[in-house]
């Protein structure tokens, strides 16, 4: 999913999903603050008001959301955000005003970076208003995503200070989750939210953070500040640390699951489309404007998922006729799903295959892009509290992180596909890139596009087919399998939400379709109900880049070199498909000129 694990998740552009990743840092890739003398003078009057706007903005950001400038980045403070209603309001109001003030500004005066920045920012700003306005911070987390997950560190903090700001964040946890709850009790009232068949065992992800003993997570964390922390501050920290913890965290971890448990699954609803909340139907055509950044409707993308599938679907049938299959394609799609010989048998396997696959892949970059990015990610396994419910994997700037729970439902077949989406030349690569560009404004480094960010990552992986990494047809098959499952989105998706699918419908039809193991269609159609929208991104951003490099060959012909290609693309950032179209043509019209001139 996300380019920073988000995650996963990491991961959305999702007004919610924003908050919690600049209070967490847990779904958007940290970036170097760029120092303004590396961004060049605003060349007019158009260009320096636009540029004291989002300047202005995104300051007013950190500090609405609590982040602090640390060491030239952006991190998490001493406290927790206001999600209260007024909180929301007061922002709703400010973001109005700022869009008031960019509609003031001659666009056509601006140069071609500040362009790119007016569109980025823009689009940025209707997606944080019109989530504050639809108030959905009243369903503060849905079947994938949770506002109590991202507190604990997936690895120990590095600097006394970045201990004692996490114990801060720990003490403010009861008044943030007291204010998440009373904003579930609003939604409730007016019918308004995550529908109650997508979070059965989602309230167990809780259930490690109200013990009082060494397996609560947030203990664990303490018995882990690194040695290069000096005594007797380690221990003072671990000592302080532990007594928030005991004190304050885990009672108000134990009253959100009661509230969770008690109060709030009994009550929700038992509806499962948008289109059934509030002027559903207008809030689904605003996700889809949020997530796809076009203006497309359900029932367009839903004809065009229809054509994708039947697509697909016959080449999966060449490629098991290569793997010499006897029999349909069923037939074929459950050995694939039964047979041992498929699955790793341990964890250590799985992990270990992964690893092997992406050293794989390092060998072919330098024949991909042009330019290749220091910072490295590690392989890791999802944490075992939200494994259960998690995707098969997910790929940040730290980490990429592999399921390794129930190790039947993870074949070894989806591996290679998996490991190029998340890991590289995907989002862990993709985020890599982010933290080392060219000197923009901050905005643009921490601004995410689930259609650029998305697509780049199924793109990679029909890249693998030009870089040798499929050496079966399975393996083959396992890619198909995943363009599959994101073109079925696109059908299911629109499915549920406005054309009245039922979700045991959107499971057989991603079960039909494709060879994911059971356990991943349920999560799936979970996510996909209970996240509307956010899940047409993928596909319309791949098609975008396929169509896109089409263009280029064609018109390039021979002087086309996909290292430039991909280095123009990646070399953007996170920009709504629009803007990624326009730059990318740019790039087009600008190589052919030189090619004519040569």
């Amino acid at each position: 999913m996300s380019i920073a694990s988000r995650r996963h998740a990491t991961c959305p552009a999702r007004v919610l999903s924003l908050a919690l990743a600049l209070v967490f840092g847990a779904a958007l890739p940290a970036a170097a603050q760029r120092p303004e003398a590396q961004i060049a003078a605003p060349a007019n009057a158009a260009e320096s008001a636009l540029r004291a706007l989002y300047t202005a903005e995104w300051q007013w950001r950190q500090e609405e959301f609590v982040r602090v400038h640390v060491d030239g980045r952006w991190q998490a403070g001493d406290r927790l955000p206001s999600v209260m209603p007024d909180a929301w309001a007061r922002r709703a109001a400010y973001w109005q005003q700022v869009l008031g003030a960019l509609d003031d500004i001659d666009i056509e005066a601006l140069g071609d970076e500040e362009r790119i920045n007016a569109a980025v920012f823009r689009a940025s700003l209707e997606a944080s208003l019109a989530n504050a306005r639809w108030r959905t911070y009243e369903a503060p987390f849905n079947s994938d995503s949770f506002f109590w997950g991202g507190i604990n560190p997936r690895q120990p903090f590095q600097t006394e200070a970045d201990w004692r700001r996490f114990i801060g964040r720990l003490s403010d946890v009861p008044r943030y989750f007291d204010e998440q709850i009373a904003n579930m009790e609003r939604g409730l009232a007016r019918g308004w939210s995550v529908p109650r068949a997508t979070l059965e065992g989602r309230d167990r992800t809780l259930d490690p953070y109200v013990l009082t003993g060494e397996a609560n997570p947030l203990l664990a964390t303490f018995d882990r500040i690194p040695t290069t922390i000096p005594e007797p501050v380690r221990t003072q920290l671990r000592e302080e640390g532990r007594r928030v913890v005991l004190a304050q965290a885990i009672p108000a971890y134990a009253k959100l699951l009661g509230f969770i448990r008690g109060e709030y699954l009994p009550r929700t609803r038992t509806t499962i489309a948008a289109s059934d909340l509030p002027d559903g139907r207008a809030f689904y055509q605003s996700q889809i404007r949020e997530y796809v950044t076009r203006d497309m409707t359900a029932r367009e993308i839903h004809d065009f998922g229809l054509a994708e599938v039947e697509r697909i679907t016959a080449e999966m049938r060449e490629v098991m006729g290569r793997a010499g299959f006897e029999g349909d394609l069923p037939a074929f799609i459950d050995y694939l799903r039964s047979d041992p010989k498929f699955y790793a048998r341990t964890p250590r396997e799985l992990l270990g295959e992964a690893s092997l696959i992406a050293k794989k892949i390092d060998g072919q970059l330098q024949y991909v892009v042009g330019t290749l990015p220091r910072y490295r990610f590690t392989i890791l396994p999802v944490a075992d509290d939200i494994a259960p419910i998690y995707t098969s994997g997910r790929g940040g700037l730290e980490a990429c992180f592999f399921n390794t729970y129930d190790l039947p439902s993870r074949p070894l077949y989806n591996l290679p596909a998996l490991v190029l989406h998340e890991c590289a030349p995907g989002h862990s690569f993709q985020a890599a890139l982010a933290l080392e560009a060219p000197a923009r404004p901050d905005f643009r480094q921490q601004t995410y596009f689930s259609g650029y960010g998305e697509g780049w990552g199924l793109y990679t992986e029909w890249l693998g087919t030009r870089m040798g990494i499929y050496e079966t047809p399975y393996e083959e098959f396992g890619r198909l399998t995943f363009e599959m499952w994101r073109a079925a989105r696109l059908v299911i998706d629109t499915g549920l939400h406005e054309y009245g699918w039922s979700r045991q419908q959107a499971i057989d039809y991603l079960a039909d379709h494709t060879a994911l193991a059971r356990h991943d269609v349920v999560t799936e159609v979970d996510r996909y109900i209970s996240w509307p929208g956010q899940a047409l991104s993928y596909y319309i951003g791949y098609r975008t880049l396929l169509d896109l490099r089409a263009e280029a060959e064609r018109e390039l012909g021979a002087a086309f070199d996909q290292r430039p290609f991909h280095d123009t693309i990646l070399n953007l950032g996170s920009v709504p498909l629009p803007v990624l179209e326009d730059e990318v043509r740019r790039f087009i019209a600008e190589r052919k000129a030189d090619a004519a001139q040569g």
